[in-house]
């Protein structure tokens, strides 16, 4: 096998390993145990900008990775461009070289009315209506949030005074026909002008690209995982703006030190399993 530039290189690229990865390019070496995922590479810095410190490691393709510390607690951030094919390639990646908790950290289209633009959505468990997750489980298989990263980023959207719903959200693999929205030329997809309604009807509370998929994988590897978007749109009132995505970033990387408190009290405690009973200062 040749490498970028022509060079003949040792190993084989369809050998899943645990030294520097194919698509992120990052080895065990450069990211923290808690990654968090926002797809626009462009978002990166509007992740680390709440950090103390922070260092790009790896930059390929729609995969940005920085590393650094917030408030004395390691921490990365990687990209993972729109839908969930290269999210799932970021996760068994990040997996490979070591992260053990992973946190969405994107935007969504509320369906909910009482959901304003610039509100924060904290999944609960996923419908998953992209056919990534489908590759790895059944498809009654649930895609569902760790209680523990769900708590910390609750705890954290509390701590900051940010307004949170939690709930349901939907994955999908199109942002026009997948979401109800009308295609190219006013193409509706079969049962697209039904779709929102029914979801709706269900109480889902918002609309994304990713969050299904990471969810279950991270169930399939025993990671923990979680999802926190920003409303862009509310489907029910009309209303879009690009507005609050600060937020979710800060709430996410607060609530990753709270996680590593969290695990911190557990050793202590000597338990597995964070619950009610731990405090959390």
């Amino acid at each position: 096998m040749s490498d970028r530039d022509g060079t003949e290189v040792a190993g084989d690229s369809e050998d899943p390993n645990d030294g520097e990865q194919y698509h992120l390019e990052v080895g065990p070496d450069d990211v923290a145990d808690a990654v968090l995922l926002p797809g626009n590479p462009e978002r990166v810095p509007k992740v680390t900008q709440f950090w103390n410190e922070s260092e790009e490691v790896a930059h390929h393709r729609e995969y940005r990775t920085v590393t650094g510390r917030y408030e004395g607690t390691p921490i990365s951030v990687t990209s993972t461009g729109i839908g969930s094919p290269s999210a799932a390639i970021a996760v068994e990646e990040l997996a490979r070289v070591g992260a053990d908790t992973l946190v969405r950290v994107g935007s969504c289209g509320a369906i909910q009315p009482e959901m304003a633009v610039g509100d924060l959505v904290i999944t609960t468990g996923a419908v998953r209506q992209e056919g990534t997750s489908d590759e790895y489980v059944r498809e009654d298989y649930p895609a569902a949030a760790d209680h523990e990263v769900v708590s910390a980023l609750i705890a954290a959207a509390e701590r900051l005074g940010y307004e949170y719903h939690t709930g349901i959200t939907m994955s999908a693999d199109s942002f026009y026909a997948g979401q109800g929205r009308p295609g190219f030329g006013g193409f509706e997809a079969a049962g697209s002008d039904q779709l929102v309604d029914n979801l709706r009807d269900a109480n889902v509370a918002n609309i994304e690209m990713e969050a299904s998929a990471i969810l279950t994988l991270a169930n399939v590897y025993g990671l923990r995982a979680g999802a926190i978007c920003t409303v862009y749109a509310n489907r029910e009132t009309g209303e879009f703006r690009t507005e609050g995505e600060n937020r979710a970033a800060e709430t996410a990387t607060l609530a990753v030190k709270l996680l590593a408190q969290m695990d911190e009290t557990k050793r202590e405690a000597g338990v597995d399993q964070w619950h009610a009973g731990l405090s959390l200062e």
